[in-house]
């Protein structure tokens, strides 16, 4: 079989088609898009058609998205945008103990600059309880950041009662939503939704590419300067060709997201009962029902998750031990130990993440695999002991 791809909440294949879009912007339509002649009308057009492809998606207006250089950019703009515009209202931000460094790394940096955050614990599931939202919200809080749904255990944020939460107390409501973006249906406006984070190399799009959406009206400031590009928040030459494919991206996971939600959720079900049947003593990660379509995460006893990443490998399997921002990091997950497991369960935990490209047939080869490489590493593990 053929190396199989299942690290896709690293990073996705870009789509043919996606590829197809991008080509002609790199070699014919290549002007700037704020030149008053034909190639930069030729690029302004493409980012205007684009622009509206990443709103449909959300339910947004066109004028909401700006166009970023990723996930990581967009939480920046949002949190630090949103934390410097509202200051003189408050200084007290509340984001979860489990959000991508994009998120806990800036929410760290703004408290360096007098800012007061709070990190909201979860559950064993990874869930984020409502309760110690509003014990936590008061007159100071200016803006809530929980991330949609967890990059490492799959775990779904309510995010539509988080929204309503903040808003009832005068505070605005983001969400990074990099992995959910062609996973799950998003609406802004009804999930109460002031701002918004997508990554492009998360749905088959190009990487380098991301968007933030910001609710009309929503006070924010830049943190870049330049040009004054995209409504003078992110001023840079714009991506044409990454843009482009971004826009192609949303455009057919709209289209496509309920017949691709079902077909990585039948491909997940059978990857965990597959590998719970089959090999003792392994655990499940994050929520068993309100998890991502494409997320298996799951510790297995008595072994290390950096030797199963690399037996995976060597046969011809790509996967992952969390969030591939932290995979060269020594320490345990953040996110499974503020589920409450031991350092020892954190180590030994393998991410699975599909997406639409991959097959049952694929599926059906790493349960094999996995459980060849599993009773291998457990013989000579000193920690198992066989019952």
């Amino acid at each position: 079989m053929d190396k199989i791809y299942f690290d896709n909440s690293a990073t996705t294949r870009v789509d043919e088609k996606v590829l197809k879009a991008m080509l002609p912007y790199f070699t014919e339509f290549y002007g700037n898009a704020s030149s008053l002649h034909s190639f930069g009308r030729d690029a302004s057009v493409a980012m205007k058609d684009s622009r509206a492809m990443v709103a449909n998606i959300i339910n947004a207006d066109a004028s909401e998205i700006i166009f970023t250089a990723g996930g990581t950019e967009s939480d920046n703009i949002a949190i630090r945008g949103v934390a410097e515009a509202l200051k003189e209202k408050g200084n007290h931000i509340i984001t979860s103990s489990i959000e991508h460094p994009a998120v806990l790394e800036t929410c760290e940096h703004l408290e360096k600059s007098g800012f007061d955050v709070s990190y909201l614990p979860v559950d064993d599931k990874g869930s984020v309880s409502l309760e110690d939202l509003e014990d936590a919200i008061c007159q100071r809080t200016t803006l809530v950041t929980i991330m949609h749904a967890n990059n490492e255990v799959g775990t779904i944020q309510p995010i539509r009662e988080i929204g309503r939460i903040a808003h009832e107390n005068g505070a605005l409501f983001h969400t990074d939503a990099v992995q959910t973006l062609g996973k799950l249906p998003i609406d802004v406006s009804k999930d109460n939704i002031d701002l918004l984070s997508i990554s492009g190399h998360k749905l088959h799009g190009p990487k380098g590419i991301g968007a933030l959406y910001i609710k009309d009206g929503t006070p924010i400031e830049p943190i870049i300067f330049g040009g004054g590009h995209e409504r003078g928040l992110r001023s840079s030459t714009e991506n044409i060709p990454g843009i482009v494919g971004l826009g192609k991206a949303c455009e057919m996971a709209k289209n496509d997201l309920d017949k691709d939600i079902a077909y990585m959720t039948n491909l997940r079900d059978a990857l965990i009962s597959g590998i719970t049947d089959r090999i003792p003593n392994v655990k499940l990660n994050g929520h068993p029902t309100d998890r991502l379509c494409n997320n298996v995460n799951m510790s297995f006893e008595a072994i290390e998750g950096e030797a199963l990443i690399l037996a995976l490998d060597r046969t011809g399997i790509a996967a992952s031990t969390g969030s591939a921002c932290s995979s060269k990091k020594s320490k345990a997950s953040h996110v499974l130990m503020a589920m409450g497991l031991t350092q020892i369960e954190a180590y030994g935990s393998l991410r699975l993440s599909l997406s639409r490209m991959n097959t049952m047939q694929e599926v059906d080869y790493t349960i094999d695999s996995l459980e060849n490489i599993v009773s291998r590493l457990r013989a000579m593990s000193p920690l198992w002991k066989e019952e």
